[in-house]
């Protein structure tokens, strides 16, 4: 599943290729995602504009004029081509390139203005898309649950450490809970405890300061530095460009059971336990 990075490269893509384009129409090639999609719902977009593109947490939000937004959530493997007049397919997402195989799960087709179509593919079916009024949005139920934004000036120590107060969950629990930060999944969040070099079994009342302000300080940092170099590719992460996401290649536990540590002089090697049914990989010299 796409993480708060790669929604983050495939909405810049986005809104590099479609924003100010008018919907002229839209095919339906089948409606059973995650959520039924209705024909009444999608066809009071049509002659609307994309004015603009946003990300909250692991959604995208598609700003059309009056009023209307399109809230879109990936799922697994849910992508969006984005096929040009010279019917040159571009990448936003990730997993395969739009192959002839793959033509199948196309489940969504946008006609848009200047002879732009934008793809909606998706394998499993996990992502949903939802067209609802602009002004209700964050009254939407999967918008309104979600926590603060890793990488707003919000998400700092004073909040952290309110947060935590008086609770017993382990610190890997709580970067994943989407109610307290949204965004994160279990990819960033083995990396951001590592390089705070904190288990990820550890109890959160047992955090000192100085673990608290590395928290969000590596948080930060890795989110940053993986968008900038175009998120993870785990399975083939591309942007629009085609250009490959690669902070895979930088992960220093994710994956990577049984291999030695990164760390200068440590000589153990990355174990792998789970928490809350999902594979936590540490370092057991280098996180306590």
């Amino acid at each position: 599943m796409p993480e708060l990075p790669e929604v983050e490269v495939v909405k810049r893509s986005l809104e590099k290729n479609i924003v100010n384009l008018t919907i002229k129409k839209v095919k339906i090639n089948n409606n059973k995602l995650r959520y039924k999609i209705r024909n009444k719902s999608f066809a009071k977009i049509i002659g609307h504009k994309i004015l603009f593109i946003k990300r909250r947490s692991k959604y995208l939000l598609f700003n059309l004029d009056k009023n209307i937004t399109m809230l879109v959530h990936l799922g697994m493997t849910g992508k969006f081509f984005i096929v040009n007049k010279k019917k040159e397919t571009k990448k936003t997402s990730f997993y395969y390139n739009l192959g002839k195989k793959d033509k199948k799960h196309n489940h969504i087709i946008f006609d848009l203005s200047k002879n732009i179509q934008l793809i909606y593919n998706d394998v499993r079916k996990f992502g949903f898309i939802k067209i609802i009024s602009s002004a209700k949005i964050y009254s939407n139920p999967h918008i309104k649950i979600l926590g603060i934004e890793p990488l707003s000036k919000k998400f700092n120590y004073d909040y952290f450490k309110k947060f935590i107060n008086g609770k017993k969950r382990k610190i890997k629990d709580i970067l994943m809970d989407q109610k307290y930060i949204s965004g994160l999944g279990n990819i960033y969040v083995n990396e951001i405890l590592f390089s705070s070099g904190i288990s990820p079994s550890r109890k959160v009342f047992n955090l000192k300061d100085i673990e608290i302000r590395k928290i969000v300080k590596n948080t930060k940092a890795i989110l940053k530095k993986s968008i900038k170099i175009g998120g993870s590719s785990i399975k083939n992460f591309n942007d629009s460009k085609g250009k490959t996401g690669s902070f895979q290649q930088k992960f220093n536990v994710y994956g990577r059971a049984g291999e030695k540590c990164h760390k200068f002089n440590c000589l153990s090697v990355i174990d792998k336990i789970n928490i809350s049914n999902r594979a936590s990989f540490y370092c057991k010299n280098c996180q306590k």
